[in-house]
C-alpha cells in the first residue's frame, strides 16, 4: 500500500468530548484533513514539542526519545495504520544499526514522538477515506501554520486585560505548574502586545 505524508497543521480542544484535544493532520501538498481526538496529557507533550519549550523535568516522551537516544535507536516514521470503531493505530518504525523494528502505538503518543524526532508521519488512503475531511484549497494551511486552538475562556479574557508585567508572572506561575498549553495562549498574548 502506498503511504501518504501528514503533517500536524493544528491542536485545538475537542468539540465532541470534553476534556479532550483534537489534533488535526494535513495531508502534505494535499486538502484533506485528519481529525484525530487525544487526551489532554498527550496534547500537551505534543504542544511542548512543536513549541520548543524546554520543560524543568523530561516529560514522559522526552525520556522515551532519551533512552532510545541511548540505545542508538533512531524514530525513522510513524504510520497511521488502521482505524477500527473511530480507534486509529498506529506503529512505530524504529532504526538501530543492525535492525528495524516495529512497534505497536497508540496514535497520540506516536504523534509526541515523531514532533521530537521530526520525523515523518504517514497514513493510508483508506484510513483518510474513511476519517478525512476535505478542505476547500483557500483554507490549506502551510507547515509553518500550526496553531494550538484553545476556545474562549475565563482565563483567556482575563490576560487579554492583564499588563506585560503581570502576563510575565502569570506565565511563570503556569510554566512552573508545567501547564504548557495554557503556557502558550500567555506567550501568545505577549506576542501579540509586542508587535
Amino acid at each position: 500500500m502506498k503511504k501518504i505524508e501528514l503533517e500536524i497543521i493544528a491542536l485545538s480542544h475537542s468539540i465532541t468530548q470534553t476534556h479532550s484535544y483534537a489534533v488535526v493532520l494535513g495531508e502534505v501538498n494535499g486538502l484533506r484533513r485528519l481529525p484525530i481526538v487525544i487526551g489532554g496529557f498527550e496534547a500537551q507533550a505534543i504542544a511542548v514539542a512543536l513549541e520548543r519549550m524546554q520543560p524543568s523535568r523530561p516529560l514522559t516522551h522526552d525520556l522515551m526519545k532519551n533512552f532510545m537516544n541511548a540505545f542508538n535507536v533512531d524514530l525513522m516514521e510513524i504510520v497511521i495504520n488502521d482505524l477500527q470503531e473511530g480507534i486509529f493505530y498506529s506503529k512505530l518504525v524504529c532504526i538501530s544499526e543492525h535492525d528495524t523494528v516495529e512497534i505497536d502505538s497508540r496514535t497520540s503518543d506516536a504523534l509526541a514522538l515523531a514532533v521530537r524526532f521530526s520525523c515523518p508521519i504517514y497514513t493510508y488512503e483508506h484510513i483518510l477515506e474513511s476519517a478525512g475531511i476535505m478542505m476547500e484549497d483557500n483554507n490549506k494551511k502551510k507547515k509553518t501554520d500550526i496553531t494550538v486552538d484553545e476556545p474562549p475562556t475565563a482565563s483567556q479574557a482575563e490576560i487579554s486585560h492583564m499588563n506585560l508585567d503581570e502576563l510575565q508572572t502569570l506565565l511563570n506561575e503556569v510554566l512552573e505548574q508545567e501547564d504548557y498549553i495554557r503556557a502558550i495562549a500567555i506567550r501568545d498574548e505577549m506576542n501579540k502586545r509586542g508587535k
